[in-house]
């Protein structure tokens, strides 16, 4: 499957019937295979850079993630730096033990992983750079594959990459830290999208409580603040296309994020894979936000892009 969010949008060419097919080809959590039931790697990928038509350019410089907790013995560090041009020409993501030793070099790890998965950290960690080197250097983390095998790697990868990406478009240097692996603290956790694409724009809540998502309101509104979900013209069209809708799918992943409290256990809605992915991604984004106490609204100059 290949990772596909509202931040980066679609083609504008035929966006209509990509928009409502819900097909636009959106944790933190260390590495594993449980998950990739859910997702599979896509095995054609473009190494074209799309160009941004919405959105701020990353501004030039060195943009740095680190988690402040050991999953397994390791934790992330991730790095990108951005030139000129507003495009990323390095992608630095390693997780690595107490001594600084990446699970690259790990051979008893990756031997273990490659027997029971498939993969191993010296072919995930490597692809995964590419990749946002490559296709997604302006910003486009739609184009990022999900590895088979390293599920919650890679979806760990893309939440990480598109927090950089963020702190990239403000210009803002400081190393954003993930407390993870913490509890979540009692509170109600918000981020909202600025730009408008196909006429809606993501607004999302969660409430906190004992460390349990008591409530989730993911939402796609309109300029008026009208709910995709009661736009018969659009949910009539979609579920014609793709035999789903925003009043079925939006109530549903609520559910599940309530019902788990962790974005990596909400599954993608069949039809409407392009707002599941979003849906993750932000809901992993708020859950690091939980795990700080920190309340401030998360705003996103999302992005889209043409061919």
């Amino acid at each position: 499957m290949k990772f596909k969010s509202v931040i980066t949008g679609a083609s504008v060419v035929a966006i209509s019937a990509l928009a409502l097919a819900g097909c636009g080809s959106s944790s933190s959590s260390s590495s594993s295979s449980s998950s990739s039931k859910k997702s599979s790697s896509s095995s054609a990928k473009t190494t074209k850079v799309a160009k941004s038509t919405a959105g701020a350019k990353m501004k030039a410089g060195t943009y740095k993630l680190a988690e402040e907790n050991y999953s397994h013995g390791y934790k992330t560090e991730f790095s990108i730096t951005v030139n000129s041009k507003g495009k990323i020409t390095k992608s630095d993501y390693n997780q690595v033990n107490k001594k600084g030793k990446s699970k690259v070099d790990d051979t008893a790890y990756n031997k273990q992983m490659k027997k029971v998965s498939g993969t191993n950290p010296k072919t995930y960690q490597p692809k995964l750079n590419k990749s946002l080197e490559g296709a997604a250097a302006t910003g486009n983390v739609a184009t990022i594959d999900v590895v088979s095998g390293a599920t919650e790697s890679s979806k760990t990868f893309q939440n990480y990459a598109q927090q950089l990406i963020q702190a990239a478009q403000k210009g803002d240097t400081a190393t954003i830290k993930i407390n993870n692996g913490a509890k979540m603290k009692d509170g109600t956790y918000k981020l909202a999208e600025k730009n408008y694409f196909n006429g809606y724009r993501v607004t999302f809540a969660i409430t906190v409580k004992n460390n349990k998502i008591t409530k989730s309101d993911y939402n796609q509104v309109d300029k008026n603040g009208k709910s995709k979900v009661n736009d018969a013209a659009y949910n009539k069209k979609m579920k014609k296309i793709s035999k789903m809708d925003p009043k079925t799918y939006q109530p549903k992943l609520n559910k599940e994020l309530e019902k788990s409290s962790d974005p990596a256990n909400v599954d993608v809605v069949t039809g409407a894979t392009h707002s599941s992915d979003t849906f993750v991604l932000y809901a992993s984004q708020l859950q690091n936000a939980a795990q700080k106490g920190d309340t401030k609204t998360i705003s996103i100059d999302n992005m889209t892009f043409a061919d």
